[in-house]
């Protein structure tokens, strides 16, 4: 997320807000958790993280948001994004005029003055997009209005304050729908909550606000019918995308949000040019990087910073947090987190790549194969069935199939060393710390406690030997043993066949 920082007036362009306000003070009890409603997460940020994220494109001086339940929970999350956000305490929750009152006596505290724009927007409206909010600005900057509020027009406006008009166009009233007169209830043009105010203005008219209404509360959509008697300007910023202003207040809203932001972020990608093969099943974060010509296949979710290079193949059914895919890498059936693909690297099917793993170009990780802090060099290979774990893979080498490395004794981890060129048999198991040196082999079954010099054969098996007839006296009447007592009854009976055949003799 760009943070919305308090840079210097020189870096900042003309018509800067002085301040955002987000309020987040509500407990959204409608969610059932013991997170803040807010804090829920949604393509990849918190609905609070996308409403900043959306803040910091109109650069405002100052970052004011208003807390009150669990306000340890958003306070802590505001400030570890913005760190000189400025936190405003709603003690009690009385209505959205009260709780910009509160926000602005902080920022007076704060900053020494309330004059110049302020931008008053909900923390819940995660698909507002920063240029919708720089428009508004912009608007409002250059009308000279006392108010402008965005707003836009729904089929069913049930549920939502009312923009009532004069005929001149301009805003006389925001009605919320329990105290609405049976003609404002048929408005279709709707308040977004998300304002723009001359702060000077918005400071006194909060104070004229009462309490005299059907919520018992102090509504900041009051401030127009103030602004409206004082003779003061009030317009709307309206909008035809008025997805873009809607908020959740339980979990079914939110994943209606997720799906509707995720489609839209999809649509973003293919017309730069990715490949998404089927959009209803791929998930992609807002903070995903792809470039053109990646092709995403069915079942495909990528999380938090992953970048995936051009020309590169992830998918099927295939999960990465925080995973670099090099171009041209093709990663199928995996699951990945804190991992580097290299460029023309293969991974899976039904590879685990867990933090710390870096596959070089042209590497491969195959079948089953889990790897956690494992550096894999270019060109080397694990192909099927093995644990590579706290290991250095050089260049080349073949780790065979079924390999673990025993990174851990008990007590701490060890690294393994693979050299340059290598080939290791099927089945080993190399006990850490151990260096495989550059060009050895080791034998199928081999354990290997010990170094192995360059270009050396590591065997630690003993030579095969058989117990003769031990499932037959240590298994009597197992099938096991029935089977074996056949063969070798039949391998008797042919052997005395063919000592009882005279050997043909040759015509003279």
């Amino acid at each position: 997320m760009t943070d919305v920082r308090s840079d210097p007036p020189h870096a900042r362009p003309a018509g800067t807000p002085t301040a955002v306000v987000v309020l987040a003070a509500g407990s959204g009890t409608r969610m059932k958790s013991k997170t803040m409603k807010v804090l829920h997460p949604i393509c990849g940020r918190s609905m609070l993280g996308h409403v900043l994220n959306a803040a910091s494109a109109v650069q405002p001086r100052h970052l004011v948001t208003v807390v009150g339940n669990s306000r340890e929970q958003v306070e802590a999350h505001v400030l570890a994004r913005q760190p000189d956000a400025v936190i405003a305490v709603q003690e009690t929750q009385d209505g959205t005029g009260h709780a910009v009152r509160v926000a602005m006596d902080a920022l007076h505290a704060a900053a020494g003055t309330t004059t110049g724009t302020v931008v008053v927007m909900a923390s819940d409206t995660p698909l507002l997009e920063g240029a919708t909010l720089a428009g508004l600005v912009a608007e409002h900057d250059a009308s000279g209005r006392a108010v402008t509020v965005l707003t836009g027009e729904v089929e069913e406006p049930f549920g939502y304050g009312r923009v009532v008009r004069a005929e001149d166009g301009s805003v006389t009233a925001i009605v919320e729908q329990k105290d609405a007169t049976p003609d404002q209830a048929l408005v279709r043009e709707i308040n977004s909550g998300i304002f723009a105010f001359d702060g000077e203005f918005l400071a006194d008219a909060l104070t004229r606000i009462t309490d005299d209404n059907a919520g018992g509360e102090y509504y900041l959509t009051d401030v127009v019918g103030v602004a409206h008697e004082a003779g003061r300007a009030v317009g709307a910023h309206r909008i035809d995308d008025v997805m873009q202003t809607e908020g959740a207040n339980d979990r079914a809203q939110l994943a209606g949000l997720a799906a509707e932001l995720n489609r839209r972020v999809l649509t973003r990608w293919m017309r730069d040019g990715v490949t998404v093969v089927d959009p209803a099943t791929t998930w992609v974060d807002v903070t995903v990087e792809l470039a053109a010509d990646t092709t995403l296949l069915p079942g495909v979710q990528l999380h938090g910073s992953t970048r995936v290079g051009e020309d590169a193949v992830v998918g099927p059914d295939t999960t990465l947090t925080d995973v670099t895919v090099g171009e041209g890498a093709t990663v199928v059936r995996t699951h990945g987190s804190d991992a580097v693909i290299g460029a023309g690297a293969t991974v899976g099917p039904f590879a685990y790549l867990r933090p710390g793993t870096v596959l070089g170009a042209k590497g491969k990780i195959g079948t089953f194969v889990e790897t956690k802090n494992a550096q894999i060099a270019d060109g080397a290979k694990v192909p099927h069935l093995s644990y590579v774990g706290d290991a250095e893979v050089g260049e080349g080498a073949n780790v065979g199939a079924g390999t673990i490395f025993a990174n851990y004794d008990g007590v701490e981890k060890h690294r393994t060393t693979v050299g340059r060129h290598a080939k290791t048999g099927s089945n080993n198991t190399f006990v850490a710390p151990v260096h495989i040196g550059d060009g050895a082999v080791t034998g199928g079954g081999t354990v290997v406690r010990r170094d192995v010099p360059p270009g050396a054969l590591a065997v630690s098996t003993g030579p095969q030997r058989h117990v003769e007839e031990w499932v037959l006296r240590k298994r009597p009447g197992s099938p096991a043993a029935d089977a074996a007592r056949a063969a070798l009854e039949e391998g008797a009976s042919s052997h005395k066949g063919d000592a009882q055949v005279a050997p043909e003799v040759a015509p003279e």
